[in-house]
Formats: C-alpha cells, structure tokens, sequence
C-alpha cells in the first residue's frame, strides 16, 4: 500500500505540474463578502451533497461561497467526495444496491471506475436520512470532478461566488491519500488552470496542506479549521505537544490562544466548530485579523446564535434558513442565479 499511495504520488506530479505564480490565467479578484454564506458539500439539507444537483440548487438559492471536499483518485483526477472511502449512507453501487459499510478508498480507483456509483440518495433508515430529512433524492446523480463545479459556476454566470475546497487527508491514514504536498500542489495546479485562485479558499483541518499553498500560492486564501470535542480534536488534547494535525504548531507556544496559533500559522480565516466559538474568541480572532467562521449550523437557533456572536460568515447545510435570519437581521442576501446541474 505504502508504494501504491508513492506511485499514485509521483503520477500526479508528473501530470499535474504546478503553474508558475507569476503566470496565472486571471486577474480578476473576487473579494471575501462582509458576511459569508456558505453552502455546506452543496447545501446537503436541501440536495444531494457534494453533486451538480446539489451545487446547482445552492446558485438557485443563492449563495456567496459554494464549500465543499476534494480527494484525488488513482489516476491523478480531483474530485469531489467528503470521505477518503465511498460512504456506504450516500453510495448504490453498479447493481442499485447501498454499499455495506466503508466502501472503495478513492485513491485506489480511476475516476472511470467511481463514476459505476450513484450518490443520488440517502440510505433510508441511516442517521444520514434522519439528520437531513427535507434532503430530495437526484437519481443517478455521480461523484464529479471539480473542474465540473468550476463550469457549473460559468454556466450560471455568477462571476461573484467564491469557493470553498477542503482538502480531504488525516494523518493517521495516509495510505488513504496522497502526500500533503502532493495534494496542496495538484490543487493549486488545477484552481490556477481554471482561472479561479482569486475566488477560491483551501481549507483544511490537516494544516500541512495549508502551509505548502502559504508558500507556493499565497494568492490562494488558506483558511484553518478546526474542532475540539470529545469525537475529534484536531488542535490536540495537551497543548505542549504538537497535535499531527497542525503542522508542528502547539498552542503552548501562542499563549493557550487558538486565534494567536492560527494567526502565527499564516492563516487568513478560522473555521471553527460553532459549539467551540465564544463572543470572546470571535473578537480576539478579529483584533488579529483574522475571518471568523462558524460550521455546521442547520437549525435557525444555531444560525441566529452564530450571527450573534459577531461571526463574519456561516458554514450550513441549510442555506435557505441563513437567508431567512440574514433577511431578517437586514443582511445583504447573495444574488440567486439559477442554473440547471
């Protein structure tokens, strides 16, 4: 496996050579709005995540940031997928079938081969189908890649939407992806080619990625995300050690302060799990500079009590519901430009 994920590694790099930075396709700069919506793997309330249906139905509606997952297959193609393996909640096979458990790890599939699954509808019965209830199934809908999100979002003619592209690794298993290197630079390499690095964020709760786009693409937004609960705590339970998720940073070294830490790791926005931010923390994030982002909020509770903290954006998978609080608070909505998937 380890020689694998090295062939798939060296593969990439030989197709996808980084473009140099001082050549980029555009020029247009498309600024970070005063308030961010961002719809959440499309708007996965609402749609399929993660599919041109869903990514449509989020332009439709309207909003200012489409986020979203990348993971690369075997063949060296970007697309786009939450989990490292195909989820057996959102994924039929070839016989209509859902898959049962963890399915193919994608790095182990030509993107030819993922596109037999259909990711179209939600297992019934799964958590997944309880938690997104008002979700309309889109038969046949196909694991795509992010060049056709980015022609998506020509076809509809939003020249204001940004994008939001988390790159999907964990260090505890790094046969599941290729190197961080490897994968900051096939993305920056792809987002340069599209003509989008002036309208586009990498994200990512494995900061090693970001460090590489800090370097190598610093007109690429990075934005840091993170989480402490009990399920997933990326910054590391003992703030004296390095945690493997950020890139050798350790809170003791920043004062106990997240935002400082985030802030000394080059970082221009903080994405934070909503249950983990306080009124204090936005501001201190704020005096230093830093965007703050609040995600996953779905119920208009959790939405109104983000806003209220004086976050600069929301991540959600209920689009619809931020615009109605937005609205309501007298918030500028973003354009709505309907385009089919």
């Amino acid at each position: 496996m380890r020689l694998r994920s090295v062939a798939v590694a060296l593969l990439i790099g030989t197709l996808a050579p980084v473009v140099p930075a001082q050549t980029p396709p555009t020029t247009t700069v498309v600024p970070v709005p005063a308030f961010d919506l961002q719809g959440h793997r499309g708007i996965r309330g609402l749609r399929p995540e993660n599919t041109l249906p869903g990514f449509a139905h989020a332009l439709t509606l309207g909003v200012t940031t489409l986020e979203t997952d990348i993971a690369i297959t075997r063949d060296g193609v970007l697309v786009i997928s939450h989990d490292r393996s195909l989820n057996g909640d959102i994924t039929r096979g070839p016989d209509g079938q859902f898959l049962n458990g963890k399915g193919p790890v994608i790095v182990e599939q030509s993107f030819q081969e993922l596109q037999r699954y259909d990711v179209g509808r939600l297992r019934p019965g799964s958590k997944y189908a309880t938690d997104f209830s008002e979700q309309q199934p889109v038969d046949g809908a196909l694991i795509p890649k992010l060049s056709d999100l980015f022609e998506l979002v020509r076809k509809s003619g939003n020249d204001k939407v940004r994008f939001a592209l988390e790159t999907k690794l964990a260090p505890a298993a790094p046969q599941e992806t290729v190197a961080p290197d490897v994968f900051a630079r096939s993305l920056i390499t792809a987002i340069r080619q599209a003509g989008m690095q002036h309208r586009t964020s990498i994200i990512s709760f494995d900061w090693r990625t970001l460090q590489v786009v800090q370097k190598e693409a610093p007109e690429i937004l990075t934005v840091y995300l993170t989480i402490e609960s009990q399920n997933f705590n990326n910054i590391g339970l003992d703030p004296s050690i390095a945690s493997p998720w950020t890139a050798g940073f350790r809170l003791n070294d920043h004062g106990g302060s997240l935002p400082r830490m985030i802030k000394a790791a080059g970082g221009h926005t903080w994405s934070a799990f909503h249950r983990n931010l306080t009124a204090a923390l936005v501001k201190e994030a704020q005096a230093l500079g830093l965007k703050v982002l609040a995600w996953t909020v779905n119920s208009p509770e959790q939405i109104a009590k983000a806003i209220d903290l004086g976050v600069d954006g929301v991540v959600t998978d209920r689009a619809d519901l931020a615009r109605e609080e937005m609205k309501r608070r007298s918030i500028p909505l973003p354009a709505a430009t309907p385009v089919a998937p």
